[in-house]
């Protein structure tokens, strides 16, 4: 039986999409799959599908603090929000960033994985501004890149290269039925599989044939 691909579509600025980010890395070397990233656009996702942010919706936001809080204990992952963390969301655009990671995974891909738990860690345990070029710089830096290395992706961030590889990225979870983040699809029996959400993962396990050991696998 080969291997089965499963790409996970993620933007930094999701914090839903950073637990489904670590549980997949843990189980990559525990079910017989090829783990793939994806960086895309949140906010084009939610664009083209009419969405909203669901923090926009006060009586959900509400249930979103206690919520990500609970799923960080349970995922053992370091998400800290607060009352304000949602504005601070609302208020920061992540493209500067994806374009650098994705600028990253064109590049450089070996650091994909590291580079895009520092943006992460810094944006939601550090409560860290990631938008502009020092603190892309900082958080390069954090995740083991040479200084010559990010300044050289932080120079790509802005050539048509970059933009349209993001573009096309976002439009391709979309053409999968992406409608937020994180977007998992797995190629299962000659067809693509669409799961929404960090919650979906034991699902995943049960479509493609995996067994499922919780969020943390020892």
């Amino acid at each position: 039986m080969g291997r089965t691909l499963v790409e996970l579509f993620y933007d930094v600025v999701s914090p839903y999409s950073w637990l489904g980010f670590e549980v997949l890395c843990r189980y990559q070397h525990i079910w017989n799959i090829d783990l793939r990233f994806r960086p895309a656009f949140l906010g084009g996702i939610m664009q083209a599908t009419g969405n909203k942010p669901p923090a926009m919706l006060p009586k959900r936001a509400e249930y979103m603090l206690k919520d990500i809080k609970r799923m960080a204990k349970y995922y053992q992952v370091p998400v800290k929000i607060s009352e304000d963390a949602f504005q601070h969301v609302l208020g920061t655009s992540s493209l500067g960033a994806m374009r650098f990671i994705t600028a990253t995974d064109m590049t450089q891909p070996q650091y994909l994985e590291p580079l895009s738990r520092e943006f992460w860690i810094r944006f939601w345990s550090q409560h860290e501004d990631v938008s502009q070029p020092e603190n892309i710089l900082a958080v390069a830096r954090q995740a083991g890149l040479s200084s010559e290395l990010a300044q050289k992706l932080l120079e790509m961030v802005s050539s048509p290269a970059v933009k349209n590889r993001l573009k096309e990225t976002t439009e391709e979870a979309i053409k999968y039925g992406a409608f937020g983040m994180p977007a998992v699809v797995a190629h299962f029996s000659g067809e693509p599989h669409l799961f929404f959400g960090s919650d979906r993962l034991e699902l995943l396990g049960s479509v493609i044939g995996e067994k499922w050991l919780g969020p943390v696998p020892s």
